[in-house]
């Protein structure tokens, strides 16, 4: 049982159970059939990041950001070109702390953009600031 990966799908949130050595061969959905992996950040609202952080057994990579923030504006490109590197070893999700403001608090999110790494339902580490493609891939592969 230990080679099967529990995934939490991005569109229907329902948990599938992955064999680890297939989570690249085009994983679907066994509820919606939607693939579980598209190689984009999946934007998770206030009533769906506790199921995935929770559920999920891959890695789960949050960026907290804001509409108005600059900084989390100008990093966007590179988090949507990260999830296509680390996916399907790592979830990357976005979370705006405008929107989920009691997740944020959760997480005592003080400044953005901050990227949190959680494993098992657990925060593993964080950093904040902007960063570039390979120094987030990097960041990440050192917690996978």
């Amino acid at each position: 049982m230990s080679n099967l990966v529990h995934v939490v799908c991005p569109e229907c949130d329902a948990v599938n159970r992955v064999p680890r050595n297939r989570l690249g061969a085009d994983a679907k959905c066994g509820k919606c059939r939607a693939p579980l992996f598209s190689g984009v950040p999946v934007v998770l609202d206030e009533r769906r990041i506790a199921r995935h952080i929770e559920r999920s057994r891959l890695p789960l990579v949050v960026d907290f950001w804001a509409p108005w923030c600059g900084p989390c504006r100008m990093m966007a490109p590179a988090f949507e070109a990260a999830a296509r590197v680390l996916e399907p070893q790592a979830r990357l999700v976005k979370v705006n702390t405008e929107e989920a403001q009691v997740t944020a608090g959760r997480f005592g999110i003080r400044s953005i953009p901050t990227l949190v790494l959680c494993k098992d339902g657990q925060e593993v580490t964080r950093t904040t600031g902007a960063m570039d493609t390979d120094r987030l891939v990097a960041w990440v592969r050192q917690w996978l």
